[in-house]
C-alpha cells in the first residue's frame, strides 16, 4: 500500500498500480472510496466491495473544509491516521490519497459545483452550502483519481442522490456504487461521530433505528396518509428526552421530493426515503431507510 500526500504523487502511484495489474493479468478497473477518515467497519464494507470488483483500489481521506458551515466545528472532526492506514491495508487498498487542505485548495477556490433540486431539503435545508462543498470536492477527487467506480454508503442517502445527479448532468464517466448501511449489533448506524456520544446519549440514540423499523408497519397501514406516518415517527423519537430533532421526513427517492399530498399514481411503485437527523447533546446523527411503496397500500422494505 502506498500513501500519497500530493495530487501529483497520487496520480503517479495510481498509474503504477494500474501498470502492475496489467502486467499481472489482473483487472485495471479502478475503484475509489472517498472518506473523511476516522474509519470504521462501515468504511471497511465499502473497501471490501471495491476489492471484490476492482483491480486497483484507492482510498481518499480528506476532511473537506468547504462542506462545513460557519457554526460547525471542523477542528472537532475525529482523526486517527494510524488506525485508518491499518484498516486500509487490511482491506486491500493500493493507494491512500491523504492531501492537506493546502494541497486541495492552494488558493481560495473560485469554482464550485452546485446541484439544485435534490439539495434543497433534508440536510441541504438544515446545512446550507453543505452539498455544494460535497459536490465540489467529489468532482475534484474524480478528476484526480479518474476512477471507474466510486463507493458511497447509503447512510448518507441524500449525498448519494446528489453525486448521482452530478455525474449524470456533467457526463462524468464514473459508476456510483451505493452500499448498505452498516449497523452495530444493537442497531445504531455506524458513524465517525458516534465517538462523541456519552453513555446515556448513545442508549437513547437507538431510538433512531427503532423508529425506522416501526416505520415499515406504519407505512403498510397508512393508506397513503404519509403525514400521519411522519408525525408518528417524530412522536416516537420525542419519547427520548435527550433527542433534539433536526428533521424527520419522508421523501421520494432519489429526487428528494416530498410525498405528502401526491396522488396515488405518483408514488405507487416509487422508492420512499424515511430520513432522520437528530441531535443527542452536541452530536448530530443521521439515519434512514428506503422502502418501495406498494399498491393500494403498504410498503416493502427495499434497503
Amino acid at each position: 500500500m502506498q500513501i500519497a500526500r500530493t495530487i501529483e504523487d497520487a496520480r503517479f502511484m495510481i498509474m503504477e498500480a494500474k501498470t502492475r495489474a496489467l502486467q499481472e493479468g489482473r483487472s485495471t478497473v479502478t475503484g475509489l472510496v472517498p472518506t473523511m477518515g476516522y474509519l470504521h467497519q462501515g468504511h471497511a464494507s465499502l473497501l471490501r466491495r471495491a476489492k471484490e470488483e476492482c483491480g486497483v483500489r484507492v482510498l481518499s481521506i480528506f476532511v473537506n473544509p468547504i462542506q462545513f458551515g460557519p457554526k460547525e466545528d471542523l477542528s472537532r472532526y475525529p482523526r486517527n491516521e494510524d488506525g485508518d492506514f491499518q484498516l486500509a491495508e487490511e482491506n486491500g487498498v493500493d493507494v491512500v490519497l491523504l492531501p492537506s487542505v493546502e494541497e486541495m485548495y492552494p488558493r481560495p477556490i473560485q469554482t464550485s459545483v452546485r446541484v439544485a433540486g435534490v439539495t434543497e431539503r433534508l440536510c441541504g435545508a438544515s446545512r446550507p452550502g453543505h452539498f455544494d462543498g460535497v459536490a465540489t470536492v467529489v468532482s475534484k477527487l474524480f478528476n484526480i483519481v479518474q476512477p471507474d467506480k466510486a463507493y458511497f454508503g447509503m447512510k448518507d442517502a441524500q449525498q448519494v442522490a446528489v453525486i448521482e445527479q452530478m455525474i449524470f448532468d456533467l457526463n462524468i464517466p464514473v459508476e456510483i456504487v451505493p452500499c448498505p448501511i452498516v449497523r452495530e449489533a444493537d442497531g445504531l448506524a455506524l458513524s465517525s461521530r458516534n465517538v462523541y456520544l456519552g453513555g446515556e446519549e448513545r442508549r437513547q440514540a437507538l431510538i433512531l433505528s427503532e423508529t425506522l423499523r416501526l416505520t415499515e408497519g406504519w407505512l403498510a397501514e397508512c393508506q397513503g396518509d404519509f403525514a400521519a406516518v411522519k408525525e408518528k415517527m417524530a412522536a416516537h423519537i420525542r419519547t427520548m428526552p435527550l433527542a433534539d430533532i433536526d428533521y424527520v421526513d419522508l421523501m421520494l427517492y432519489p429526487d428528494i421530493r416530498p410525498v405528502y399530498g401526491l396522488p396515488q399514481e405518483e408514488w405507487t411503485g416509487q422508492r420512499l426515503l424515511a430520513a432522520l437527523a437528530v441531535r443527542f447533546g452536541t452530536t448530530r446523527l443521521i439515519d434512514n431507510r428506503l422502502f418501495e411503496l406498494g399498491m393500494p397500500k403498504g410498503a416493502i422494505s427495499n434497503v
